[in-house]
């Protein structure tokens, strides 16, 4: 770590500190593999909220030191009570906590900053998905990733399938998802799924990345990200029009007041956007 994080708030599935450079950290804490279940997801969008209201500049996610997150709580798929209990629950039950991943993990996305997931155990299936949703990832010697929904006779739901396509390609995506096999970080990195890997203790890399970004400029930040994942959403026509737009829309603001002003008075490199 840079330094010691000031503790805001505990709760007993998802914590929230801020560092001393005024990065948030999101982590979770749910047992040992760091399920998630609905309440856990629904304890991080809650978390993510409130960081995208206040303005959040950087955001590091992580889990413990040997599970970043093992995935959805696959009990809550079961019908509680009557005959069978390992029976599946109604297909409603299913698409309302289908619902709260695509929420969770849409809010984690959406946030207009920089996010980075600290791997330092294992993220599959939800939790391969829950770092999917982050702008980085940063892996330890220690972690793996996977998608084994495949293995329970099911498919991912939480942007196994498109996430991680759109990251790696869908050749590589298929592989992974068609398998359920899980891969080390140097296979991650590898293919692209990671951005860097750590011998050890990536959480401190991940706050060193990020404490970067706090320095920079907030509003052109947001908007470089909102091109870049809205851009990709369409043709490269409709990409480089969306991108011209914000390119406009970034002039009208502080940031740009800001670096332009530097810039003219002082050379490049010298702006003050905290």
């Amino acid at each position: 770590m840079t330094d010691t994080p000031e503790t805001l708030d505990a709760a007993p599935l998802v914590r929230h500190d801020r560092t001393a450079d005024g990065v948030d950290v999101i982590t979770l804490q749910h047992g040992k593999v760091n399920a998630l279940s609905s309440a856990v997801l629904a304890a991080l969008r809650s978390v993510v909220d409130e960081l995208r209201d206040a303005g959040a500049r950087a955001v590091v996610l992580t889990g413990g030191p040997k599970v970043f997150a093992a995935g959805a709580d696959i009990t809550e798929f079961a019908e509680r009570g009557g005959v069978d209990p390992f029976r599946i629950a109604p297909a409603e039950r299913v698409a309302e906590i289908g619902d709260g991943f695509l929420q969770a993990l849409n809010a984690v996305a959406a946030l207009p900053c920089p996010t980075i997931a600290a791997v330092d155990g294992v993220a599959l299936g939800g939790g391969c998905e829950l770092a999917l949703a982050c702008d980085f990832r940063v892996a330890s010697g220690r972690a793996r990733f996977g998608q084994p929904e495949i293995l329970l006779g099911i498919i991912p739901g939480g942007g196994g399938t498109q996430r991680l396509a759109r990251l790696v390609g869908p050749a590589r995506a298929k592989d992974l998802v068609f398998s359920g096999r899980s891969i080390d970080g140097a296979e991650a990195l590898s293919i692209g799924l990671v951005d860097q890997v750590v011998e050890s203790d990536a959480l401190s890399t991940a706050l060193e990345m990020a404490a970067q970004y706090v320095r920079g400029p907030r509003s052109a930040l947001a908007l470089a990200k909102q091109a870049i994942d809205d851009g990709l959403d369409g043709s490269l026509i409709d990409g480089l029009v969306l991108e011209q737009r914000l390119f406009v829309e970034s002039f009208d603001t502080a940031d740009a007041a800001a670096g332009v002003r530097s810039f003219l008075r002082e050379g490049p490199g010298k702006a003050d956007f905290t």
